[in-house]
């Protein structure tokens, strides 16, 4: 016979919530309650493990849903997939400064997210009703101190710089951050940005008192280590979670399948193979018989946050020859591809192509 045994049951009235191996379930920290895309670093569509320079630019994404950015490109890192991660994770973003530089006046460099208004809504943020969260990470350096980050809303007219400290070098440690929320300013509940999440990687004057909301742009929290001072540093970051509450529970795995998702709604990419063979990968467009122009609808995997760039378009005929294409009709649910076949040509397909809606 089996036997359920449990603390307390919630019963048609309300009550307490039953701990169950030491997890107490609630509103917040059910399926979905992590606000942060691709937190366990596994989805890599860009780069698939290859690195990122990162130096004078507000946008070099590496793996999925990340950018790195930085003012000065005296200063220069790199950010990569990494298998180096704590147990429990599989995978870990890795940066490393690969030219040192003291920042100074308005220099800055930064690792972020920017997650979607429309992912944050609920927490009613610029409200009296704002909700208090919780943001979690795991993190390991070859430098030890105090470093810092911050929250900002899409103008940076409100940011919190918060702190945490790395003990001991070269090892995996977990911090958590709890802010409360805020109360003051503009958030957008649209599908704009919601909230930016910056790690600090170096600044000179962007710099505030840990804890405390401000109508001053922060990046970081004064008086923390600059990761970017030091040549051939790493920082190691995975297992990172946002979610509503005070408290940090267990990082939300999802399935793979359902992250990937997630990240194509603001990035995918198809890079076809033609070699002439019945294993090939490709986007079959238009079979034909004389040169003509012609237009065929891609669809998106999953509707994308706005109407997105399309970038680098592959056209090919006979398996052979790229050909002239341009994308039109462009929105969220798909876009076409228009292209000039020769007269030669007896069929057409599309090899490879990137489209982008980030924020």
């Amino acid at each position: 016979m089996s036997i359920l045994k449990v603390d307390a049951i919630v019963n048609e009235n309300g009550g307490t919530t039953a701990t169950i191996n030491g997890y107490t379930p609630t509103l917040s920290n059910m399926v979905g309650r992590n606000r942060i895309i691709n937190g366990d670093m596994l989805i890599d569509q860009r780069n698939a493990g290859a690195t990122v320079t990162v130096n004078t630019g507000n946008a070099f994404y590496s793996v999925d849903r990340y950018f790195g950015a930085g003012t000065n490109s005296a200063g220069v890192f790199t950010i990569q997939q990494s298998s180096t991660a704590p147990a429990g994770f599989n995978s870990s973003a890795l940066i490393t400064v690969t030219t040192s530089a003291t920042p100074s006046g308005t220099d800055n460099y930064r690792f972020n997210q920017a997650v979607e208004g429309l992912n944050v809504a609920d927490l009613n943020w610029g409200s009296a009703n704002a909700q208090a969260v919780t943001l979690s990470f795991w993190v390991r350096s070859s430098l030890t101190g105090t470093f810092g980050g911050a929250l900002q809303n899409s103008d940076k007219s409100r940011t919190y710089p918060f702190s945490y400290t790395i003990s001991s070098a070269n090892t995996w440690e977990q911090k958590t951050i709890t802010v409360l929320g805020d109360t003051t300013g503009t958030w957008l509940t649209t599908n704009g940005i919601g909230v930016l999440v910056v790690w600090c990687l170096g600044a000179a004057d962007r710099l505030g008192t840990a804890g405390s909301w401000s109508s001053t742009r922060y990046d970081g929290a004064t008086g923390q280590t600059n990761l970017i001072s030091t040549n051939g540093a790493t920082f190691y970051i995975t297992g990172i979670q946002l979610e509503a509450g005070s408290v940090a529970t267990p990082f939300e795995h999802r399935m793979y399948g359902q992250e990937l998702a997630l990240c194509q709604r603001y990035y995918y990419q198809f890079a076809g193979v033609l070699n002439n063979s019945v294993n090939d990968s490709y986007e079959w467009l238009f079979q034909l018989g004389n040169g003509v122009y012609k237009r065929t609808t891609i669809r998106h995997p999953v509707t994308m946050r706005t109407a997105p760039t399309v970038g680098s378009i592959t056209v090919r005929y006979n398996d052979s020859t790229n050909t002239t294409a341009t994308a039109q009709y462009i929105n969220k649910a798909n876009w076409s591809v228009a292209y000039n076949s020769p007269a030669a040509a007896d069929y057409v397909v599309c090899n490879g192509y990137t489209v982008s809606a980030e924020l």
